[in-house]
């Protein structure tokens, strides 16, 4: 980490007149800068909290047609590790699951924080249909029989 002093200049007291005074201890408690080199080579200013674009842990609230999951993930992470978590909460593999994020469906390589996912945002699963209908198509030709909670009454 490379630490840099800056200095901030401020305009003199006769030209601004009282609000001057309240600018000069602004500049004077600014202190210390500090700076990180980032890996592309640029120098930029270090941010100070955790918590900012990108960094840290956010819990996601994933949202499915009949329960939801509060999931805590990386920020920086990619949909396809968070299809890989939820496969071990909803037991769907991932190729059988679509995220939906501001009503678009979000590629597996696309980021969460490049894509605006944010702490306590909603995220919802969907089960692929295209899936859904060859998993009963290879039901119906094995010869189980689907269970059907409604009942046939003749009279």
């Amino acid at each position: 980490m490379i630490k840099l002093r800056s200095k901030r200049f401020s305009r003199s007291s006769s030209k601004v007149g009282k609000s001057a005074s309240s600018g000069e201890k602004d500049c004077k408690s600014v202190g210390e800068i500090k700076w990180e080199l980032r890996p592309g080579g640029m120098l930029v200013q270090k941010r100070e909290s955790n918590q900012g674009a990108g960094e840290g842990m956010i819990t996601i609230r994933v949202s499915t047609v009949s329960q939801w999951h509060d999931i805590s993930v990386d920020a920086t992470s990619t949909f396809r590790e968070l299809k890989m978590i939820l496969s071990l909460v909803t037991s769907l593999e991932p190729r059988e699951q679509r995220l939906l994020f501001k009503g678009k469906e979000r590629e597996d390589s696309e980021f969460l924080h490049m894509v605006g996912v944010r702490d306590k945002d909603k995220v919802l699963l969907l089960e692929d249909p295209a899936i859904k209908e060859k998993k009963l198509l290879l039901g119906m030709a094995s010869g189980q029989t689907i269970n059907n909670p409604c009942c046939t009454i003749t009279a």
